[in-house]
């Protein structure tokens, strides 16, 4: 065999496609070259016969060729075994989850294209769980865990067919209140929700709410977080917190200039904010071990019992948390910020002796970060249950990030899971020429399976905790995932395949036990099928007005939506509706340098000029703009104009189709013109940094809201007496 032939033939093993074809219509296929660096990132030998003779030993050094976690489904659980000489029947025993058990003896039953394989059907359905089945055959004896997961998400009844309800998003961070410490909190996403609800929306929208960096508050991206399992502290509102109110001592902390200066900001200052808050978040720390803990580990109030529940049902995770936070604050302030990989070698293994000693020599460190995480989650419960009384049918509207930074706590505390030298990223579309690598570490589908997908599973619970609806974010890495080489353009990637139909059966398992729905965000270029797998397990796609279009570029009617979505007008990577009709996007690319030549920047222009049209046909269609009104937007000299009889009418036109959620957006309400993130840029825009012009409380008692809220609950109505 050819050395191409046998790097080729590892490559298909590993599930690393040989060629794709980007969105722009270009084949690309990974050089030699970066193939080597693919199976290198897989931690497999770099001779490709000795790669080969690797995977092929440890597929098959598991008994009975069985994963750790087992997933089947549990209306008709079928297992492949891989079988000793002379099988016959199958002894087995299941332990469930819940309690109980099931036993029996199975014949079984030939996989025809595959020798050596055989076909094991349990007799009957098995409760939804995470069990423990033991199997007995020719001899040998195997136990392994089997996840039996329902065929479809769990869909409230806001969701079901027919339904038509409708929710408000927003960057939480970026709410302006005369509460917050610069900005949005908790306290903040309560009162969001109360005014969602109160205005009839069944959701509040909000952006990933995953751990960044303590020690380094700039790191602002949340979708670039340091663990996608923990929450953000700059979340917290320190005046909420136990102790606060009662304490003149810790209230005298809070310096009023510094705070005035903070609230007043335009962008977020999330140095400032995290000068703000942690002097006194420590001071509250020190205050709650002295009155609501106890020595040995007691606990001395209702505050403190609930802490110590906190931290043993985080266990493991939790503490190897806070000691990364508290290990890299150490670092931070000795040396500077550095990531984890540059730190002294014994501190760079959480498994270390070094590492446990600096985790017994600071207790108290690492349990103050545990003490953030838990006062996190105790305002974030808060706000959810502030949202289900004002009436949210399905509650705070949570987001998944796809990938994790890799230089943070999961990439350090998880080695073995996160791939090095590689990035997540996506090929050349129109909205980036030059492909995107998002910086973002990818984890190794190998080591996810070896692992029983337990970090998988724990992400999905961790963000579907107070949610009703959780939104994962690029959900076609379920099916597969575009990584880029450390270095290398973004065209020289390759996608790698992950285990799809496993992945999907635990998202409904998890989805159903959380009682959680699942929007998968499944813009960009979507495999041929995902689709379909995702709508016949009930997840809603993501549906946003610009990109509906057909094939003479026209927009999409109303009702021919896909009923099983979220339609929304926009995202954090898009424009604002009037940031849309006046190009703002184009403009800031223009004056950034992002085209990379006059002709991508004229194609730009010349589109958006046609979808102002198209759009505006599209609102005459349906009724919600008169032929004569075009002119006031698109007048025949000069530029667009936008006014908010023309925001209304493309929100109507949404809140007509026939999706099962619509989304609005706070800024479009607050007529905001900037996007929260612009694609391609990192500190030449200030992407994650952007607060509301507007108070919020301004926002939610104002006619705007009343007026959109107004229309928007009205047109659902009328979409549903439509159908």
């Amino acid at each position: 065999m050819s050395p191409d032939a046998s790097l080729h033939a590892v490559a298909k093993l590993l599930g690393i496609e040989p060629r794709h074809v980007d969105a722009l219509g270009v084949v690309h296929e990974p050089a030699a070259e970066t193939l080597e660096r693919f199976i290198a990132a897989f931690g497999l030998p770099p001779e490709p016969d000795r790669a080969a003779a690797a995977i092929v030993e440890a597929r098959h050094a598991a008994p009975l060729g069985l994963d750790p976690l087992v997933i089947v489904a549990a209306e008709a659980p079928a297992l492949t075994l891989r079988l000793p000489p002379g099988s016959g029947l199958v002894e087995w025993h299941c332990d469930f989850e819940e309690g109980g058990a099931a036993a029996g003896r199975s014949r079984l039953s030939a996989v025809s294209d595959r020798p050596g394989e055989a076909l094991l059907t349990l007799p009957g359905a098995l409760p939804l769980g995470y069990h423990r089945l033991e199997l007995k055959i020719g001899g040998l004896s195997v136990g392994v865990g089997i996840a039996a997961a329902p065929p479809v998400c769990h869909l409230a009844p806001s969701l079901q067919p027919g339904a038509r309800s409708w929710g408000l998003t927003a960057q939480l961070y970026g709410l302006r209140s005369e509460h917050n410490w610069g900005m949005g909190d908790f306290t903040d996403l309560a009162t969001l929700c109360r005014g969602a609800g109160a205005a009839g929306a069944a959701a509040v929208g909000i952006n990933p709410l995953h751990a960044l960096f303590a020690a380094e508050p700039r790191h602002a991206s949340p979708y670039s977080p340091s663990s996608r399992s923990m929450l953000d502290y700059l979340y917290i509102d320190v005046t909420a917190a136990p102790g606060f109110s009662d304490d003149p001592a810790i209230r005298a902390l809070v310096p009023a200039a510094a705070l005035a200066a903070a609230r007043a900001t335009e962008l977020i200052d999330h140095g400032a904010v995290a000068a703000l808050k942690r002097p006194v978040l420590e001071a509250l720390w020190r205050r709650f071990r002295d009155t609501d803990l106890g020595s040995g580990g007691a606990a001395k109030s209702a505050f403190g019992a609930a802490f110590r529940q906190f931290q043993q049902e985080g266990g493991q995770p939790l503490f190897t948390f806070a000691v990364f936070e508290a290990l890299h604050e150490k670092i931070d302030r000795e040396q500077g910020y550095a990531p984890w990989r540059n730190w002294p070698a014994a501190l760079r293994d959480p498994g270390s002796d070094a590492v446990a000693a600096f985790a017994e020599a600071h207790r108290e460190r690492v349990e103050f970060f545990e003490f953030l995480q838990w006062e996190a989650d105790r305002q974030l419960g808060n706000a959810a249950t502030a949202g289900r009384e004002a009436g949210l049918s399905l509650g705070i509207y949570r987001d998944l990030a796809v990938g994790v930074n890799p230089d943070g706590a999961m990439a350090w505390a998880d080695q073995e899971l996160v791939v090095p030298g590689m990035a997540i990223g996506a090929p050349p579309d129109a909205l980036s020429r030059a492909g995107q690598d998002w910086g973002l570490a990818p984890l190794n589908p190998l080591a996810l399976r070896r692992r029983g997908f337990a970090p998988f599973v724990a992400a999905l619970r961790a963000n579907m905790r107070y949610a009703g609806v959780l939104r994962i974010d690029h959900v076609m890495s379920l099916q597969r995932l575009y990584w880029v080489p450390s270095g290398s353009s973004a065209t020289e990637g390759a996608y790698v395949e992950y285990p799809f139909a496993d992945l999907v059966r635990l998202v409904t398992l998890e989805s159903q036990r959380q009682r959680c729905a699942v929007i998968g965000e499944d813009l960009g270029t979507v495999p041929i099928g995902f689709r379909e797998t995702a709508h016949q397990a009930n997840m809603l796609s993501y549906r946003i007005v610009a990109f509906e279009r057909r094939d003479d570029g026209n927009f999409v009617p109303p009702a021919e939506y896909a009923p099983l979505a979220a339609a929304s007008a926009a995202t954090h990577d898009l424009p604002t509706l009037k940031g849309f009709w006046l190009g703002r996007d184009i403009l800031w690319r223009q004056r950034l340098g992002l085209y990379p030549d006059a002709e991508a920047e004229a194609a730009d222009i010349a589109d958006r000029h046609r979808s102002r049209w198209q759009l505006l046909e599209a609102l005459a269609a349906e009724g919600l703009l008169a032929p004569e009104r075009f002119e006031e937007f698109l007048p025949a000299q000069g530029e667009p104009v936008y006014d908010p009889a023309l925001g209304d009418a493309i929100t109507m036109f949404l809140a007509r189709s026939r999706a099962r959620l619509m989304l609005v957006q706070i800024e479009d309400i607050a007529g905001e013109v900037e996007q929260a993130n612009l694609p391609g840029t990192s500190d030449e825009h200030p992407n994650w940094r952007r607060r509301l012009a507007t108070p919020l409380d301004d926002i939610l008692a104002g006619p705007d809201m009343r007026r959109v809220a107004a229309l928007v609950s009205a047109e659902r109505r009328r979409s549903v007496a439509a159908t």
